[in-house]
């Protein structure tokens, strides 16, 4: 508390963020509240939780976990959430790019030899996991280095063998720097897929630029359906449309919205840009229909290929169309 107060005090536009784990209360709140005076605090369960469902099945992950850890926060408490930190990237556990494609990164990340199923659920799951994480869980997002293009190996620092009380020796690395860095390169890479995966981050970065969607106050998930395995929510004037299924696509598939006119895709995680399949069509425009469906006053068709994330954003400046109309553009994706 006094810490924030000198610091809010003497460099107001300061911002200092906080790791809890309790869940203690105040803990955002501002000093000459009560409260311990921290800007944000970090969201620190998300990364446990995507580790947790990585080493399950598709066909067991949950879309009502997936939401309830990401939304799980006090009203109004503002958090800084990751999808992964240097926890997942240190010797001895594993980064989501490297739980999801394991040993077929050394071997077919390369864009002169065909990929395989593995990479091509990797990537696409590394994608829909970040963009869910910064669009659900909190109004700051973070990243480790590196993991924003899927690093495939993990940071080592030099050591030496340490000799416990107990007696127990934790053999070290003959302090060896081999992992001890952070390739970069392979972002830059125009050969490499994991150009793809630093383009799409990106490109999630330009997005919340210019909607400012993660700092809006309208936030509302419509739909988290099971069967389906579809997550559909609105932020800001956005709508995110994620489709988990490993292998259903929905053509006219119908998502609810708040706010009536025209819609455009403003990001695609299938986009060939960034390793996708190019299944939708960029230049479809999507109108909202009158009428309440998923607790929304209104709603649109779309085409949801299986393991993509869709942004729509809104179009204020034009004027609506009919809902005829929609479903005449949206049939050319399908």
């Amino acid at each position: 508390m006094l810490v924030n107060d000198m610091i809010h005090g003497l460099y107001p536009e300061a911002v200092t963020i906080g790791e809890d784990v309790s869940g203690m209360p105040t803990f955002c709140l501002p000093v000459q509240d009560g409260g311990v005076g921290f800007d944000y605090r970090l969201h620190m369960a998300v990364a446990d939780k995507w580790i947790e469902l990585l080493k399950k099945r598709d066909e067991d992950w949950k879309m009502s976990d997936i939401v309830y850890t990401l939304v799980n926060r006090r009203w109004l408490e503002k958090c800084v959430v990751y999808a992964e930190s240097h926890d997942q990237a240190l010797v001895g556990d594993k980064t989501i790019a490297f739980w999801l494609m394991d040993k077929d990164m050394y071997d077919f990340m390369s864009l002169d030899r065909p990929s395989t199923p593995i990479i091509d659920r990797g990537i696409a799951l590394h994608k829909m996991i970040r963009l869910i994480t910064m669009g659900l869980g909190g109004e700051g997002y973070l990243n480790f280095m590196g993991n924003e293009f899927g690093h495939p190996e993990w940071i080592d620092f030099p050591r030496g063998e340490q000799h416990l009380p107990s007696g127990k020796v934790i053999p070290g690395n003959n302090f060896s720097y081999d992992k001890c860095r952070r390739r970069f390169d392979l972002g830059d890479a125009d050969y490499l897929r994991y150009k793809g995966m630093q383009q799409f981050d990106q490109a999630m970065q330009h997005v919340e630029a210019k909607y400012g969607f993660m700092t809006s106050e309208h936030q509302y998930i419509s739909r988290k359906d099971e069967g389906e395995r579809v997550i559909v929510f609105e932020r800001g004037n956005l709508v995110f449309v994620f489709n988990f299924h490993w292998h259903e696509s929905y053509c006219g598939y119908r998502v609810g919205c708040s706010k009536p006119g025209k819609y455009k895709i403003v990001l695609d995680s299938d986009d060939l840009l960034f390793g996708g399949f190019n299944r939708l069509n960029h230049d479809v425009e999507f109108f909202s229909t009158e009428g309440w469906y998923d607790n929304r006053p209104r709603s649109l068709l779309v085409y949801a290929p299986n393991r993509t994330a869709v942004v729509y954003g809104l179009v204020e400046d034009e004027p609506k169309a009919t809902g005829n109309l929609q479903l005449t553009e949206n049939v050319k994706n399908c």
